[in-house]
Parts: C-alpha cells; sequence; structure tokens
C-alpha cells in the first residue's frame, strides 16, 4: 500500500517532484494533501493570486490548506490526516516539534544544497553567487536547528560557466525527483539510513532582499559575474548608468585590463567599450562582461540588442556599493 503523504511546499522549483508522485511515483507514495503560503499580491498590479503549488494541487484535486501560521488548529489538521510521511520543500514556515513529529516515519524536507554547506533560506543564489562549480540536493530529517537533522542522500548538480541561478533551480528540480524516487522505496521498507551531518562544517546563507544587488567593482570581475549570475532573476545585480539603475542578467570574465591595453591604472567601475558579447566594466581583476542588462520598465535583452537602444559610451564610471556579505559560519540573525 503507498505511503499516505503530505506535501508542504510554495515554490515552482517542487513541480517536477510533485509530477512525479502524481504519476510514476504513486506506487510508492499517495499525497493525501498539500500544505502551502496563502494566497500573495503578485506583480505590478499586486493582484493576490495563488502560488503555482496550490494551482498545481486543485488541478488534481488535492485538499490545499493554506496557515499563515502553523497555530495549533493547523498542527491538529495534520495529525489528523494520519501521513506517514510529511515531504518539506521550500515551504516558507518553522515547523513546531508536534507539527514536525506527526508523521508515522518522520518529517523529511529536501534541501537545495550539499548540506553541511549552505543551510539557510537562499541555497541556490548563495552557491551560484559565491562561484560554486558544484552543488546538489540532500534530503535530511527535519529538527528543530536549522537544517542541521541526518541526511538520508544527496544528488549532486554541476553548476556550469554563465548558469544563473534559474538554470540551476531547473536542474536541481529535476535531481529531487531522482533522489526521491531512489529515497521512498527504502523509506516504505524501513531501510532508509539517515547519518549525520559534520556540523562543524556548515555554512549558512539568509533570506535575500534588494539591498544584496549591490557591486563593488574594486571586486575580482570573477566574483562579480558569480554574484550577478547568482542572483539573476531576483534579487538581481544593478548599476547606476545615467542616473537610471540598469539590471545586469547575466555575466562572464574576459582578458585582464592590461591585455586590452587600458593599463593597470584604470578605474574600477569604467566602461571599457563593448564587444560582440557585451558591455565591458574594469573590475578589481581583469575585466567584466556583461551579457545581459535591462532598463526600468524594459525587457532583459541582450548587450548588443540592449546597447542599440541605451548606448553606454567608454569611459562612463559606474559608483560601486559595498558587496553584501551572503556566506556566514553561522545562522544569520534576521535582517
Amino acid at each position: 500500500m503507498p505511503l499516505r503523504l503530505v506535501f508542504l511546499g510554495s515554490d515552482p522549483i517542487a513541480l517536477p517532484l510533485l509530477d512525479w508522485l502524481a504519476g510514476e511515483g504513486r506506487v510508492v507514495a499517495k499525497i493525501v494533501a498539500v500544505f502551502t503560503q496563502p494566497d500573495r499580491p503578485v506583480g505590478r498590479g499586486q493582484k493576490v493570486q495563488p502560488n503555482t503549488i496550490k494551482t498545481w494541487a486543485l488541478d488534481h484535486g488535492l485538499p490545499v490548506h493554506q496557515p499563515e501560521r502553523l497555530m495549533a488548529d493547523a498542527r491538529t489538521l495534520l495529525a489528523e490526516l494520519a501521513p506517514d510521511v510529511s515531504l518539506v520543500m521550500a515551504y516558507g514556515h518553522i515547523l513546531h516539534e508536534d507539527f514536525i513529529a506527526a508523521a508515522r516515519l518522520g518529517t523529511l524536507n529536501l534541501h537545495a544544497s550539499l548540506l553541511p554547506k549552505y543551510r539557510g533560506a537562499s541555497p541556490i543564489q548563495t552557491a551560484v553567487a559565491s562561484g560554486e562549480h558544484e552543488t546538489g540536493v540532500s534530503l535530511m530529517r527535519i529538527v528543530r536547528e536549522l537544517d542541521a537533522g541526518p541526511v538520508a542522500g544527496r544528488e549532486r548538480v554541476a553548476i556550469e560557466p554563465n548558469d544563473t541561478a534559474l538554470d540551476v533551480e531547473a536542474r536541481l528540480a529535476a535531481a529531487s525527483v531522482t533522489l526521491l524516487a531512489r529515497a521512498l522505496p527504502r523509506l516504505a521498507a524501513g531501510t532508509l539510513a539517515f547519518t549525520e551531518q559534520e556540523h562543524a562544517a556548515a555554512t549558512f546563507c539568509r533570506r535575500l532582499t534588494k539591498d544584496d544587488g549591490a557591486l563593488d567593482f574594486s571586486a575580482p570581475a570573477a566574483a562579480l559575474a558569480a554574484r550577478i549570475n547568482g542572483l539573476f532573476p531576483w534579487p538581481a545585480c544593478a548599476a547606476e548608468v545615467a542616473g537610471q539603475p540598469i539590471k545586469f542578467g547575466l555575466a562572464d570574465i574576459v582578458a585582464p585590463v592590461a591585455d586590452r591595453g587600458s593599463g593597470n591604472t584604470t578605474a574600477p567601475g569604467t566602461v571599457l567599450g563593448a564587444d560582440g558579447a557585451g558591455l565591458l566594466v574594469a573590475a578589481g581583476a581583469e575585466v567584466l562582461r556583461v551579457l545581459r542588462l535591462q532598463r526600468p520598465g524594459g525587457k532583459m535583452l541582450p548587450a548588443a540588442e540592449f546597447l542599440r537602444g541605451f548606448p553606454v559610451a567608454a569611459g562612463t564610471m559606474l559608483p560601486s556599493r559595498p558587496l553584501p556579505v551572503l556566506v556566514a559560519n553561522e545562522p544569520f540573525r534576521h535582517r
């Protein structure tokens, strides 16, 4: 008999996993209810809309519960559902002890990092923004401490050059299916083994804000390109050009400034011109090449197309702002 599974999630990254559970995976587990965040205002018009997880659940005829907070009534409801397992992926609520304990086989979480690295709220963006070449998804048992539970398995994913957080998220969504398809039958059979994390090696990330899009052009170009790619599509890095905040959607690096004949005295943040692929900007080391840009109210465009409608002259100085810290060796305090 399939396991009775309650799913808790609010982000589109879980959609491939839900599709698998509703299809091939239903021989192992049956979703009996979905918990997700309440409907929120979305977009410029701030129209209240359901998230994609709620829409998916309703399309599949599943009960949906959207508590603003996980108070006693929500915990009682979960207990009444009598799940064999609760599965969490990008839910957005901290779970209480009795909520965690409600499922017979426990509450499991699919966390989008190779734990113990990048515990916290933004593991995908932070891994890319930190210049990692690999990340992954971990299946862990939830405990009260942040993302510190024992791990039953990991699925690794490469971060390729010029990957944005959006690219890596799609890869991790697929990897989550592979990992769960391997783990659920073992959970049902009682043979799924959990191993404690190496807590001393833990690193932590935090919830991102709009202020995290700041760029300091005195930093190495490789660090800036990683930051730009990791924070796309949100909060997106930006710099002021001609009084307008211009978003950067993709970047890489090219030859060092000295190799381009500009000398080592070129101030960081100076626009050096453009090549066929992007806008060239002097950085602390090498040259940052911005491959996609967006003006306020416009679309994100390839650099050549953007620059035809919004020229940026060589010698233009892009102002720097300090790079916000994204990673720490202990949990961040709420900002």
